[in-house]
């Protein structure tokens, strides 16, 4: 009795322990996550089906010929089988190039710095439609988010319109970071003096959890953020909450915030100073700071934004 009862609770043990798992990897709300998750499910298939041949022949041959099953035929100089070599190379061979195939696609496809070709699998992205560009700063430890079009900056609080096509600019003040918001899009890095892309739509209304990916030193367990997916008629109510806070972003508040600092509360700041993001990237916030973009063009002996020709 007292056997049986410990024989369910191992088999139930597992199921215990994964009841608190979230599935939003695979179960996303954005178009770009929902085409990861489906790439995540067919490479594991592909890859399956070599593993559970594998497993089950394992231990089918280690029962078939253990040492007490006399009835086995027992053939030590057989040394080859046509058959049994076009099935253990060809098998793998033929799962290797579709899994290269898939990925040369994939690729192509779901590169972050690709601008979106559709809303999601039945809607196409209209040639007119906007796009909302957002510039994140990774801190230490805390996230900030810049609206340029919109003329505001939030800490720790990030928010889009559904069915909108989102560009961020991703760039870090100090150490390297990663931002992650599973439901959308996969981790992309945030560098310093470095600026990455990520192009991205969430499909779903809702409050989504957004983090960082990447160990960045002793507050990186608190570096979370909330992503509210909105109607449209939300997102700029959104924004005319923003605008009507006190505070503002300029290079000093800014200055002050990129100090490390741990659980930052979620805040809006109403106004934010043009070509910040562009300096926090090019390190020339603080004043007297001769910008990285500027620097390099010195050195080329041409002006930002052209091009030496040889």
């Amino acid at each position: 009795m007292v056997s049986q009862i410990l024989r369910r609770g191992l088999l139930l043990l597992p199921a215990f322990l994964l009841a608190g798992c979230n599935t939003v990897v695979m179960n996303p709300s954005g178009d770009i996550a929902n085409q990861q998750a489906r790439l995540i499910v067919i490479s594991t298939v592909l890859m399956l089906i070599i593993i559970i041949p594998v497993i089950v022949l394992t231990l089918l041959f280690a029962w078939r010929y253990r040492k007490g099953n006399t009835s086995a035929p027992y053939e030590p100089d057989w040394d080859h089988s046509t058959r049994l070599e076009l099935i253990i190379w060809g098998a793998p061979l033929l799962i290797i190039i579709a899994l290269g195939l898939l990925t040369w696609i994939t690729t192509h496809t779901l590169d972050p710095y690709r601008p979106l070709s559709r809303i999601d699998a039945e809607r196409p992205l209209a040639p007119q439609a906007k796009t909302l560009t957002v510039e994140v700063v990774a801190l230490d430890w805390k996230w900030l988010f810049i609206y340029p079009e919109q003329g505001i900056a939030t800490v720790n609080e990030l928010a889009a319109p559904v069915d909108t096509q989102i560009q961020f600019k991703i760039t870090a003040s100090n150490v390297m970071n990663s931002f992650y918001i599973p439901a959308l899009a996969g981790q992309i890095y945030a560098m310093p003096s470095m600026e990455t892309k990520l192009h991205a739509v969430i499909n779903k209304a809702g409050e989504y959890e957004g983090f960082s990916a990447n160990y960045s030193g002793a507050g990186f367990s608190h570096m979370r953020f909330k992503f509210h997916g909105l109607d449209q008629q939300g997102f700029d109510e959104w924004v005319k909450k923003a605008k009507a806070e006190s505070g503002t972003m300029k290079r000093e508040d800014y200055l002050k915030l990129e100090q490390p600092s741990e659980r930052e509360p979620a805040r809006m700041f109403g106004t934010v100073d043009a070509g910040l993001f562009h300096d926090i990237v090019n390190r020339c916030v603080a004043a007297n700071t001769v910008c990285l973009d500027k620097m390099m063009a010195s050195d080329l002996n041409v002006k930002p934004g052209q091009q030496k020709h040889e």
